[in-house]
């Protein structure tokens, strides 16, 4: 870093370098970024206001400082009066930059557009140019003095008291049911030896059972039936109709290529965060509040913006229907709450931990209701697990502890006999394989087509307890792997897994895919599999 920093200064002697970090605090790595040659520091005092002391006492007095007061991570209004009060010694002292944490490209760009929101969260909220505004008005105060922006501090002041308050927040059953610590809600009543028979006795399935990981191809009849319900174009009973036949196809497929177990497409979900939050109370959705995902992906996040709780079942009645059609099990397939917490704009006001609680406990209910409907197998997607880790791995164990929690309370409501699968997106797992085999599922699905079977080898070598479906190709390429590529890949993963626990599946879900190439590749991954028994 010296040597870089000394380069790009030295280089152009005009140069004015701003220094900017973010997402957290700087710890060890402070005494270098406030050694280097730059003109100015930014650091995130949202995540981090307690660097700001000890920044302060060491910055020489030449460095200019540019303090991160307004959230940019996040869509709530900041405390503009209490910003004040600690920022009006520190501009007594020196010259200050005001900024958001970090880019606001992590925030969605104007509230005004939100036309439907309900009021009351709405006048909770700042976007990115309502953000842009609350540091004009801090500095107008800060120049000026508060008088000159009082309307803007007293309007602030009580839409804060307005939130604190309302019933739109505060849901004393909620609160009481996550405030409960009893361990035994994290607990399925056997361990997985004692659990394994039960399941195995129940479901009857082969070695190198076949699945898939839930949703199957949303074509452009689907989006365009969708697209003309949410117009009003499309009447709901005509809407229901057509997304039933679309699940009975698809089921009476799955069928004739000799699936073990069936999914049922997924036709009448948006997104696998989306169609359960706004089944949930304590969501809020936006109709223009896109933010970048990845690449040229974007996505509208939903705000959990109060306690959560479930009124009533939300996939129940879709899986009975899928489950009526067909003899084959017919897996129950569910988001987890770690990943509905980790995909969407979360309040505030409390702890992430007390909000993914909530929503395990919504989950839960969600669970126990597909196994009382006769469901012997429900997934939990965890798909999002790893996302939330902080920065510095020294944080991580505080966070695996509460969401594997939240994980386990989602899932133990069920007796020994009704298999919980879960399923996670391509990512490093022996970093957190301890954390993964205390989740207690009974089988997990992950993707592993791209590494060769490389990430089984941290399952290997913790001695995974429970069984694994690793993928056995690649969803994020229209390419169809062979029968032999499948079948070796098999091969790799039964050196290092025994054959009695392996599944045989996709890497991931298919709802981005096209019908052609996945038939043909879910036509040879059966192949394979058959190849593979005795």
């Amino acid at each position: 870093f010296k040597t870089a920093y000394k380069t790009l200064t030295t280089t152009v002697p005009d140069l004015k370098l701003m220094l900017a970090t973010y997402f957290g605090v700087l710890g060890d790595n402070q005494d270098i970024a406030l050694s280097l040659p730059v003109h100015g520091l930014h650091v995130d005092l949202v995540r981090a206001p307690e660097q700001l002391a000890s920044i302060l006492e060491k910055a020489r007095p030449d460095l200019l400082l540019s303090l991160g007061v307004v959230d940019g991570r996040n869509i709530w209004k900041a405390d503009l009066n209490a910003l004040l009060d600690h920022l009006e010694p520190l501009a007594r002292q020196r010259d200050l930059i005001l900024a958001p944490s970090c880019s606001l490209l992590h925030t969605p760009i104007d509230l005004e557009r939100e036309t439907d929101l309900d009021a009351d969260v709405k006048s909770w909220l700042a976007f990115a140019v309502q953000k842009i505004e609350e540091l004009h008005t801090l500095a107008r105060a800060l120049n000026e003095g508060r008088d000159a922006v009082q309307a803007t501090l007293a309007e602030n002041a009580a839409a804060l008291r307005a939130r604190r308050s309302s019933t739109k927040i505060n849901d004393p059953a909620a609160q009481a049911r996550s405030a409960d610590r009893n361990p035994a809600l994290a607990q399925r009543h056997s361990p997985f030896p004692a659990r394994r028979p039960l399941q195995q006795a129940k479901l009857k399935l082969p070695l190198y059972p076949t699945t898939t990981i839930g949703s199957f191809p949303q074509t452009p009849e689907v989006r365009k039936a969708r697209a003309d319900h949410a117009r009003g174009d499309l009447s709901s009973d005509a809407y229901e109709a057509f997304l039933r036949e679309e699940t009975a196809r698809t089921i009476r497929w799955q069928e004739e290529i000799d699936l073990d177990v069936l999914v049922h497409g997924e036709f009448e979900r948006n997104d696998m965060v989306q169609y359960f939050g706004e089944q949930l109370s304590g969501f809020a959705f936006t109709k223009h509040a896109w933010v970048q995902s990845y690449g040229s992906r974007y996505v509208r996040p939903p705000i959990i913006f109060g306690d959560v709780s479930r009124p009533k079942a939300m996939t129940v009645e879709w899986w009975e229907y899928a489950q009526s059609i067909t003899s084959r099990p017919m897996k129950g397939m569910l988001t987890g709450p770690v990943t509905i917490l980790n995909w969407s704009f979360v309040r505030d006001d409390q702890p992430r931990s007390e909000t993914c609680q909530q929503i395990a406990f919504a989950i839960r209910d969600e669970v126990c209701d597909l196994e009382k409907a006769g469901c012997g197998i429900i997934q939990i997607d965890e798909a999002a697990l790893r996302e939330g880790l902080p920065l510095r791995r020294a944080d991580w164990q505080p966070y695996l502890d509460w969401a594997v929690e939240s994980f386990r309370i989602s899932a133990s409501g069920v007796q020994d006999a009704t298999q919980i699968h879960t399923h996670m997106c391509y990512s490093e797992f022996n970093d957190i394989i301890a954390a993964i085999g205390a989740m207690d599922a009974d089988v997990i699905s992950i993707e592993t087509a791209r590494s060769r079977m490389e990430l089984l080898d941290a399952f290997a070598a913790y001695r995974y307890p429970a069984e694994i479906g690793p993928g056995v190709y690649d969803i994020h390429s229209p390419r169809v792997p062979s029968v032999e590529e499948m079948v070796d890949l098999l091969r790799a993963a039964s050196k290092t897994i025994s054959p009695g626990a392996l599944w045989v599946n996709p890497d991931c879900g298919l709802k981005t895919r096209k019908w052609p190439e996945t038939k043909a590749a879910l036509i040879n991954m059966i192949a394979a599999a058959h190849y593979m028994r005795p």
